[in-house]
């Protein structure tokens, strides 16, 4: 099947920006229940663009240098700069679609002053609610990235969704609790067929395959649920980006020659 989008025009390019790593992590820090004696899995960290002529949305924000290095992540660019390699200043990018308000997907908000911040109400609801006395929730938040996507709904900056939406013709999101409460994915026309960037709905390729659990999650039968809906959306398991699998950066073509930090995925 070919994606398409729905006032005719072409389809969406889709990119994926690395710009933090971490290498060799315990397997059963990323597959719960995993044979302690498996290799160490290196885990990347990336933003996504998506464009056309019409359009161009970013996906997610990432972190900065400060945030890496007391997390002990290792920082290689700031996100802007893999956006300015691709032609899109982050200071006029109107739209930013967050998949959930963990650290490494809602720092750097100060760099996109224009845009609108789409974001599940569920999500919201969980990062600023009871359950967040739970250590084993909690930490994978920043208090004040929280902080600041409060402080921009009461500019009128934030987008809220209940559950599927449409952002754009051929660019919609979905609602897939599990990882946390109000974790949403993007689905995407492109020219390969339809795109799906799960984000943290699917950490690796691993997990979707073998209905493999990452131990970060507040509702594992809601996981294992959006891996159905992962499947059902995309065109191709091909098309199934996770959201830290190193696997991606081998799988897809160099955007820009010379930057191995830039893919094209569609």
């Amino acid at each position: 099947m070919t994606g398409s989008n729905r006032d005719g025009g072409a389809p969406y390019e889709v990119y994926a920006i690395k710009y933090a790593e971490l290498k060799g992590r315990h397997p059963t820090e990323i597959f719960l229940g995993a044979d302690p004696h498996e290799a160490a899995v290196d885990m990347d960290y990336f933003i996504w663009v998506i464009r056309s002529a019409e359009r161009t949305i970013v996906v997610d924000m990432g972190f900065n240098r400060e945030i890496a290095a007391r997390r002990g992540r290792r920082f290689l660019r700031c996100p802007t700069e893999g956006l300015a390699a691709l032609g899109v200043d982050a200071r006029t990018v109107t739209d930013v679609i967050i998949s959930h308000m963990h650290y490494d997907h809602v720092g750097n908000y100060d760099l996109f002053p224009a845009a609108r911040f789409h974001l599940q109400d569920r999500e919201m609801s969980f990062a600023t609610g009871r359950l967040m006395r739970h250590r084993c929730l909690c930490a994978a938040y920043e208090v004040e990235d929280v902080c600041s996507v409060v402080r921009h709904v009461y500019k009128g900056r934030v987008e809220f969704h209940d559950g599927d939406a449409e952002i754009a013709p051929g660019i919609t999101v979905h609602l897939a609790p599990g990882h946390t409460a109000g974790l949403q994915f993007v689905r995407v026309a492109t020219a390969k067929g339809w795109l799906v960037l799960a984000t943290d709905a699917c950490h690796y390729r691993r997990h979707v395959e073998r209905n493999e659990v990452f131990p970060l999650v507040m509702d594992v039968a809601g996981l294992l649920e959006g891996y159905r809906k992962l499947r059902r959306l995309a065109s191709d398991p091909d098309l199934i980006i996770p959201g830290h699998d190193p696997w991606a950066m081998d799988a897809f073509p160099r955007a820009i020659e010379g930057d191995d930090l830039i893919v094209r995925l569609a």
